[in-house]
């Protein structure tokens, strides 16, 4: 039986992703410590606020190894926006900081080749899905979804990326390495799309 940990760590909008879970009828339970995720079977890491900031909630939570160890051990791993962003092997912002490195890659601030295209880019656009996307269930190839971003995953092109977007050019929007999957946008504040995405996740094993 599905039952979903999200991760407080204290910059994540949790309330959201626990209604969006409750309305598609999944079980979840917040979790603050490594030991509040033993008996769940998937994990989702929400994330609002700084690279670094997000890095250092981890770390003074101890739910940076409890994330790691959770992978190792095959759950299924969620992150949303920020918390897509800390699975990489760094990131940018503020200066260089360490990710947790469960995804190759460097989250770099966007360049958009449009100047009347502003950061942080807030609203809705269309996401294009890959064939090989494991939360494509019940969603077409090209979905629209609510967006709040200025940093993204380096490389469109990389093997791991699932899906993309355009915002003055292509940027990564989902990102897939084995049990660990991310995406860029809200899925919990994107309506029918979004509440497909979760399900389609809480269905993977």
């Amino acid at each position: 039986m599905t039952k979903v940990a999200v991760l407080d760590y204290g910059i994540s909008n949790v309330g959201s992703v626990q209604n969006a879970f409750d309305f598609i009828g999944v079980k979840s339970k917040l979790a603050q410590k490594a030991q509040d995720m033993a008996d769940c079977s998937h994990v989702v890491v929400p994330g609002d606020g700084s690279f670094p900031e997000g890095m250092a909630c981890l770390k003074q939570t101890g739910l940076d190894d409890a994330i790691l160890r959770a992978a190792e051990a095959g759950k299924m791993i969620l992150g949303i926006c920020l918390g897509m962003q800390l699975f990489a092997d760094d990131g940018e912002e503020f200066g260089t900081t360490r990710g947790l490195g469960l995804v190759p890659g460097r989250v770099i601030l966007m360049q958009p080749s449009d100047p009347a295209l502003t950061l942080p880019q807030v609203g809705w656009n269309d996401v294009t899905i890959r064939s090989h996307c494991r939360l494509r269930n019940g969603l077409g190839e090209r979905e629209t979804f609510y967006f709040m971003q200025s940093f993204v995953f380096s490389d469109p092109t990389a093997p791991y990326v699932t899906a993309q977007c355009e915002y003055g050019g292509p940027h990564v929007s989902a990102i897939e390495k084995g049990n660990v999957i991310g995406v860029q946008f809200h899925p919990e504040k994107s309506q029918r799309a979004g509440l497909r995405l979760l399900k389609a996740f809480a269905g993977l094993s």
